[in-house]
């Protein structure tokens, strides 16, 4: 992220322009992109200014899931909100498209050392969103030992602000792993058979 920060001002209008960029068709509010871009409400709010006035992005009234709280009870409602969506007719963006979905702002070894924090690592697997393989069916795969769960979905939530996009990951642990490759688990082998990028294997996986 340090290049892209350094060409466009901040890292995080790298993280809200990349946002916007992967999902033309999805509308933000300062709440939504506040959560998706992991960046505090005033900085939104400052870059949105800037972005809604080069016309990269537009404003757009529209609807939303929000949570309803009765005493201990919830309910899902749907309300207005207000915020941008992509403006699809911003002069420049073939451009930055090509320039910043194309670029991915996390080097290996930032994603390895992200992932490690979960447990003992033994192979870690990117596809998709990370080699512009679109069609791959995952783009991360974590095998391990004592992997923890929620540590691993906060370390997806935070990489998912640095590259604008959910993600689709699965993880295993190592005995099941195995198990489900010397079985060949169709998951496991469409990983394994179609374009991928092992940054870490501890199991010599072929």
């Amino acid at each position: 992220m340090h290049i892209l920060e350094k060409l466009f001002g901040s890292a995080a209008k790298v993280k809200i322009m990349r946002l916007f960029l992967f999902n033309p068709d999805v509308s933000y509010d300062v709440s939504d992109i506040e959560t998706r871009a992991q960046v505090s409400a005033e900085h939104v709010r400052k870059e949105m200014l800037l972005l809604e006035k080069i016309g990269l992005v537009k404003r757009k009234v529209f609807s939303k899931d929000a949570v309803r709280k009765h005493g201990k009870k919830e309910e899902i409602i749907r309300v207005k909100s207000s915020g941008w969506t992509l403006n699809s007719s911003f002069y420049y963006m073939i451009p930055l498209q090509n320039f910043l979905i194309h670029v991915n702002p996390l080097k290996h070894q930032e994603i390895v050392k992200k992932v490690s924090r979960v447990g003992k690592l033994k192979l870690l697997i990117i596809s998709g969103v990370f080699i512009q393989q679109t069609e791959s069916r995952i783009d991360l795969l974590v095998v391990g030992d004592n992997l923890k769960k929620g540590s691993l979905e906060n370390v997806i939530r935070e990489i998912e602000s640095e590259i604008g996009k959910e993600l689709r990951y699965t993880y295993f642990e190592t005995p099941d792993f195995q198990y489900r490759l010397g079985m060949c688990d169709k998951l496991i082998r469409d990983i394994l058979d179609f374009p991928h990028e092992k940054i870490v294997d501890k199991l010599g996986i072929q």
